[in-house]
């Protein structure tokens, strides 16, 4: 069986401190809150006010074409069938798969926009940001490609709890990287399996994937969303730091830990909390009764 891996190469140069901070200051000053993407148009459109499509970041493209048959009034499936049949100026990494290339951004949207337009805009906007030579010097510093670095940044997208976390997320698959441990991503599953979820059984980490991360080591073999800018900085300019494991114990306490038996610790405080809270709302179900209500 064919094993999709990424394994770092053992000597590389590293970006100072110095350097770290000086990338992620320049991507993130050129992000802004909200990055519009002008789609070319005919003189005869040019009167016509566009609507925006807003494709935010962290989607999938499954999710990426359902909203441009819905903006477009589109039957279901046809922005699917469009990627299949459209130019589109991917790596050749990626064989054809868009996925993680469909820029989050505001795209404009007219009556005559079609699926293969947005896609294109899409794609090209990806490959300009990642051609930056901030990407480029820092995806070059871990010894990896623009499409490795694309892959690496949608797992911190989905993985990381706020945009603050992304760097310790980064510096936590760089380590596992270095250390040839698997990566054990619940979000390369959750691909797999096709879902959004924090619940994983144990079963599930055994299926046959190549986005199942408890048993193949290196990266999942395509990106499994849409990274936006902070999480391509992050993935080139991690945190530096020593951290193996994490775990978000409640939305906006992410902990990371260094060794194992601190991480158990953090994931029983995680459990905790879990229990506590699913007994709360059993017991705010309860109480919603309608009043009048007589038990045997």
């Amino acid at each position: 069986m064919r094993r999709h891996e990424y394994r770092p190469p053992r000597r590389r140069s590293r970006l100072t401190r110095r350097g770290r901070l000086a990338l992620f200051l320049g991507m993130l000053l050129a992000t802004g809150a909200l990055i519009a993407v002008p789609i070319l148009r005919g003189a005869d459109e040019a009167a016509e006010k566009p609507r925006h499509l807003l494709i935010p970041e962290g989607r999938r493209a499954p999710e990426v074409y359902a909203a441009i048959d819905r903006v477009l009034g589109l039957p279901a499936g046809s922005a699917k069938t469009a990627a299949a049949t459209a130019v589109l100026d991917l790596p050749a990494e990626a064989k054809g798969n868009p996925e993680g290339f469909l820029f989050p951004a505001a795209y404009p949207v007219t009556s005559r926009t079609t699926p293969a337009e947005l896609l294109t805009a899409m794609v090209r906007t990806a490959n300009e940001k990642l051609a930056t030579k901030a990407v480029a010097d820092g995806a070059r510093a871990h010894g990896m490609t623009p499409y490795q670095t694309a892959t690496l940044a949608s797992i911190i997208e989905a993985e990381a709890d706020s945009a603050a976390d992304m760097g310790k997320v980064a510096r936590v698959v760089h380590n596992r990287l270095a250390r040839s441990m698997p990566l054990q991503m619940d979000s390369t599953l959750n691909y797999a399996l096709n879902r959004h979820t924090v619940d994983t059984k144990l079963s599930e980490t055994r299926i046959d994937s190549p986005f199942n991360t408890y048993r193949r080591q290196g990266l999942p073999p395509t990106p499994i969303d849409s990274p936006g800018l902070r999480a391509m900085a992050a993935a080139v300019a991690p945190t530096p730091g020593k951290w193996l494991y994490f775990v978000t114990v409640k939305p906006g306490d992410t902990r990371f830990s260094a060794t194992y038996e601190e991480h158990r610790k953090h994931v029983a405080e995680f459990n905790r909390l879990r229990t506590a809270d699913a007994g709360t709302r059993m017991v705010a179900g309860r109480a919603q009764q309608q009043p009048g209500a007589r038990t045997g």
